[in-house]
């Protein structure tokens, strides 16, 4: 103790050491009292201010004991100041530089791969988490680092053993064990995904991510032993600000479009702690035609490009030059062709970083920015937080708010955003008539129908189907299938068969409910003109609730299977009231699981009905909005061009509404 006294700054340091931060403050602040540039009063008062996550007080003194005392880990901690601040240019400099200055520097290599992670470059983060995992063969965090790289490259094979090291070498690293249950996800080992992830919980419960991925999980095979109460809490945590999920794992399961909204800011927050200065500056560009880039990773064969295709192709060239931006796979499949040829330019930038993408697309000098991914799987919103082109829309992918401060509008129809909810939306609202969904009226449907012995069903039994994925079917709505089940004699559910593991929860579910678990046959995946026929062999598809179907609700429209809803409580809940509502079907969509219900059992007791309506939907498929891709076209240009007539007005982003037949 007398030591201590005699000298403050070895004080401080021991204060630090035992996480007492205020003491290690009071005696740096006392010694620069007397001593404004001592290196080592400097470096103990940033440390002290870092480790209280004050960031912004901590960098400069950081800084000053870098000039003045340098020595190893002033670097690094400065670097992770910056990188807490979302400066990543600046942490990138200052940890490259520790690194070679300090070649045992692990920490410095790993939080440099952060940095360049934060910026979208993977294949550079890749070779500093390499770099770590060389300097120490035994750091759990970099074997991490490594495979958590390996996996948004796509090669988790090759990182699945770099986890399995990492959770042996520090079994207490709760990081590690959720990764390792993310990678298993993501190579539909769900099952292996869900006990990882369970174990990262274990260590870690207030982990952000575990709990929205371990639900994922359970929901993708089925798995609903504890998932209530799971959600229950998930939903609690969200409101209550006091963990981070997952948006779209998060739209699957909350039936609240406030809550919705408070998920997607906190997540916009911790994948954008600070928005970078923006790259355009609002200078007036020249020329007759509005430049319109669509951003997405799905640009392949893929729902987004299913739908959309027939509208990049059908743009008015005289006032638009349409631009498409990819950051995903391109998978040599005849749609990828098709899309690079719909576009007037098609450009590709996966292997550029977050702020190289948005630097071409102003080089471009795009006028109005589309992204179609959101918060879905690949997405990368960091492009557009950097502000590329002037005004930023979002579109499709993602069916709720992305809480975004850079994000001005997002395209919806009044079913899906009632007026009355717009509050629940950072974005302003541009209603379009009919549906907000597009859909490509010349996808093709195979001449031949399959028989129902080929499909595995029975002959003359009634077929209730729904090709919706997995993940969205939950015990409420499947209880209502069970009942339908039991009361229309010999009647079969007809389900995507999305893993094995979902088909054995699915059937022992049924069972449990009093129904021949061998009344649920499955159905594997097709190519999608096949997988339009065999609709034909379906009487009814009956939807999930609190997550739609989508692009399958207009699969089974466009395929002339009738479809039965029940409208939720938000934008993801409502798309297929909204498709029903544009062919002019609204009489199948309900207002609650009873109705639902009634709906469901009087179509299937009621053959006369159920063909009308069928004769019903072929009559006006193609005659009424759900179909019409070039009215579509006329719509959206309309937006479009108001969106960029207000912003060349110089007037903030404001919600309106696309009047019937302008365009």
């Amino acid at each position: 103790m007398a030591h201590e006294d005699s000298d403050p700054l070895a004080a401080g340091w021991q204060a630090l050491e035992r996480d007492d931060f205020s003491a290690a403050e009071a005696a740096a602040r006392a010694v620069l009292a007397g001593a404004p540039q001592d290196g080592q009063a400097l470096y103990l008062l940033g440390s002290s201010l870092l480790f209280q996550n004050r960031f912004q007080e901590a960098a400069a003194p950081l800084e000053q004991a870098l000039q003045l005392a340098p020595r190893r880990g002033i670097g690094h901690r400065l670097g992770f100041c910056h990188l807490a601040l979302g400066d990543f240019k600046r942490a990138e400099a200052l940890l490259r530089r520790e690194m070679e200055s300090y070649p045992e520097a692990v920490d410095a290599c790993n939080a440099l791969g952060v940095a360049l992670i934060n910026q979208g470059r993977h294949e550079d983060a890749l070779a500093a988490f390499l770099e770590a995992a060389r300097r120490d063969p035994r750091s759990a965090s970099a074997r991490n680092n490594v495979a958590n790289v390996l996996g948004d490259l796509g090669r988790s094979e090759e990182a699945l053993p770099h986890l399995r090291t990492a959770v042996e070498l520090e079994p207490g690293l709760a990081d590690a064990h959720h990764n390792l249950g993310m990678l298993l996800h993501g190579l539909k080992r769900h099952e292996e995904a869900i006990a990882s992830l369970e174990h990262a919980l274990r260590l870690a419960p207030g982990g952000s991510y575990t709990l929205s991925h371990l639900v994922w999980n359970q929901m993708a095979v089925c798995r609903w032993d504890g998932l209530a109460e799971r959600i229950a809490s998930l939903r609690q945590q969200v409101s209550a600000g006091s963990i981070a999920a997952e948006p779209f794992a998060f739209v699957a399961v909350s039936d609240a479009p406030a809550e919705q909204r408070l998920c997607a800011e906190r997540h916009t927050h911790e994948k954008v702690p600070r928005l970078p200065p923006p790259l355009s500056q609002g200078a007036r560009r020249g020329g007759a035609k509005i430049r319109l880039a669509y951003l997405s990773a799905d640009y392949h064969a893929h729902a987004t490009a299913h739908l959309a295709a027939g509208l990049f192709e059908r743009h008015d060239r005289s006032r638009f030059e349409v631009i498409g931006v990819s950051y995903g796979a391109d998978d040599g499949s005849p749609m990828r062709r098709r899309l690079e040829r719909a576009f007037d330019r098609f450009v590709d930038v996966q292997r550029e970083g977050d702020e190289a993408a948005a630097s071409r697309l102003r080089a471009m000098e795009v006028d109005i920015a589309v992204d179609l991914k959101g918060y879905t799987t690949s997405s990368r919103p960091a492009i557009l937080a950097h502000r590329p082109a002037p005004v930023q829309v979002t579109y499709l992918g993602f069916p709720a708010t992305m809480g975004a401060p850079f994000i001005d509008y997002v395209l919806a129809d009044r079913v899906v955003i009632p007026q009355d909810e717009q509050r629940f939306w950072s974005e302003k609202v541009a209603y379009l008539p009919g549906s907000y969904q597009v859909n490509d009226a010349t996808r093709p449907i195979a001449a031949r129908t399959p028989t129902r012995a080929e499909a595995g069903l029975p002959q003359d039994a009634f077929v209730f189907c729904c090709f919706n994925n997995n993940y969205k079917i939950l015990p409420p709505v499947f209880a209502v299938w069970m009942r339908l089940l039991r009361e229309v004699p010999g009647a079969v559910l007809w389900l995507l068969e999305d893993n094995a593991a979902a088909s054995r929860n699915l059937r022992a579910a049924a069972q449990a409910a009093g129904v021949a678990p061998e009344r649920l046959v499955f159905a594997p995946r097709r190519p999608l003109d096949e997988h339009l026929a065999r609709h034909r062999l379906a009487d009814l598809f009956l939807d999930t609730l609190p997550y739609n179907a989508h692009t399958t609700a207009s699969d089974a429209l466009w395929a002339g299977l009738p479809l039965l809803t029940c409208a939720g409580t938000t934008f993801a809940g409502r798309v297929a009231a909204s498709l029903l509502h544009a062919v002019g079907l609204p009489e199948l969509v309900t207002a609650s699981l009873e109705e639902y219900e009634a709906l469901g059992r009087r179509l299937a007791a009621d053959p006369g009905l159920l063909r009308a309506t069928r004769e019903k939907l072929a009559r006006q498929r193609l005659t009424t909005p759900l179909f019409d891709t070039d009215r579509f076209r006329r719509h959206v240009e309309a937006a479009y061009a108001t969106m960029w007539d207000r912003w060349q007005r110089g007037a903030a982003p404001l919600g309106f509404a696309v009047p019937e037949g302008r365009g």
